[in-house]
């Protein structure tokens, strides 16, 4: 039987972080599945689902449990693969002037809708001609059937005068 392990880790960056945690997986008969990860102010962090055989499952999670020694910071979650709702994948762009809370006033529009945030990146960066910062987001989103999406859009955009929001479906 195998089991899923979705794992989250943080430390100072330096080379050799994903090798240490490859090797780690690998020593322990796990699977490296899929992983998203990034550097951030000096500080790598990364989300990873492992597969592994229940009769390994535990040795894997005290061998990641201990990358700790390595200031390595880890958090081990076992999942299952539940079935899920009928969705269909969205992409979605929003750009607009920088403000505290925008990013708490999108999810709570997402969120009423039931739609799952899937995977999400956002910046802030000067707006071209001036001074005033930009905020930008892309995500991937997990959205029900019953969603109408100019409905959705005009619920992103009445957030702001100037949100400028793009929905799109992946190729």
């Amino acid at each position: 039987m195998t089991t899923n392990l979705i794992i989250s880790v943080i430390a100072d960056d330096k080379p050799g972080l994903v090798e240490s945690l490859a090797q780690t997986v690998v020593d322990n008969q796990g699977n490296w599945l899929e992983s998203r990860m990034s550097q951030m102010a000096g500080k790598f962090a990364g989300i990873l689902r492992i597969s592994v055989t229940e009769t390994h499952a535990q040795k894997l999670c005290d061998a990641l449990y201990a990358l700790e020694q390595q200031d390595i910071k880890v958090i081990v979650e076992k999942t299952t693969d539940e079935s899920t709702p009928v969705t269909r994948t969205l992409l979605i762009n929003l750009v607009g002037n920088d403000r505290p809370g925008i990013v708490k006033e999108v999810s709570q529009v997402l969120a009423k809708q039931h739609i799952n945030v899937e995977d999400l990146s956002t910046s802030c960066s000067p707006a071209p001609h001036t001074a005033d910062k930009l905020f930008r987001a892309q995500a991937v989103l997990q959205v029900p059937q019953n969603i109408d999406l100019d409905e959705l859009t005009e619920q992103l955009e009445s957030l702001a005068n100037d949100l400028i929001v793009e929905v799109s479906q992946p190729d």
